[in-house]
């Protein structure tokens, strides 16, 4: 491994993410990410996955639209989800926003009262499955913070879930808290991790022809609104042993 990967590789393991740059096609961002694992087939069953603008998605809050986008861990729902997410951007917005936040959700857990924290390892949540390429899964229950048998922390979250239902929910939803998997409690803990990230997140805007990539099993990350449609980045799954 060269010196600068080698870094990349540390920033990863102590702060959760890291900035590639110098990466102009998807031959280079699928090389450069496939260090640190293997590239893993995503919702639809493609390696790379397109976030840009589409229309029909205008009310939701989704990754093809404009609208903000709140804190969650990608695909919760797999088993295990993808242990590192990267985004190659391709084009960036040029309105002053459309970043990429992330925040530790492992320190976020350990702020929480003890009653609060312990509720995190204990209630199961149904992790909802996607199978829109035949490829998905039907979902999972397990709790917010799963412990594997090899000790290994696997963290799950998603805003949306906990306070509506869906992953992908209209921007106006409102929905009943004895529908929700966790109901009130729910609720409240969407809150106070919205709250944590607010205060401690990172917020990138990727510049183009750089890759940023973070440990999808530790990291929460959100999106904030734009307005320029030109914006396009490219996803990848990340699967790696720990």
């Amino acid at each position: 491994m060269s010196k600068a990967l080698d870094v990349h590789t540390r920033e990863l393991a102590e702060q959760g993410y890291t900035l590639l740059e110098g990466i102009t096609t998807d031959e280079e961002a699928a090389a450069a990410v496939g260090v640190f694992g293997e590239l893993v087939p995503q919702y639809d069953g493609s390696l790379r996955y397109q976030v840009k603008a589409a229309p029909g998605f205008e009310e939701r809050r989704y990754s093809k639209s404009v609208n903000t986008i709140l804190v969650h861990t990608e695909a919760p729902g797999w088993k295990p989800p993808p242990t590192y997410l990267a985004l190659h951007c391709r084009v960036q917005a040029t309105c002053g926003s459309g970043h990429t936040e992330l925040a530790d959700m492992r320190q976020f857990v350990a702020s929480l009262p003890e009653r609060d924290r312990a509720a995190l390892y204990e209630h199961t949540i149904d992790w909802i499955g996607h199978n829109t390429g035949g490829v998905g899964t039907e979902g999972v229950r397990r709790p917010v913070v799963e412990v594997t048998d090899g000790g290994q922390e696997v963290l799950r979250f998603s805003y949306n879930l906990l306070t509506t239902g869906q992953y992908d929910p209209p921007v106006d939803a409102s929905v009943d808290p004895d529908q929700l998997p966790l109901g009130s409690f729910g609720i409240h803990l969407a809150e106070q991790a919205e709250a944590f990230f607010r205060e401690y997140r990172v917020s990138v805007l990727i510049p183009e022809n750089h890759v940023l990539a973070w440990d999808n099993q530790r990291m929460v990350h959100a999106r904030s609104a734009y307005t320029d449609k030109r914006r396009h980045l490219t996803r990848y799954w990340i699967a790696a042993q720990r």
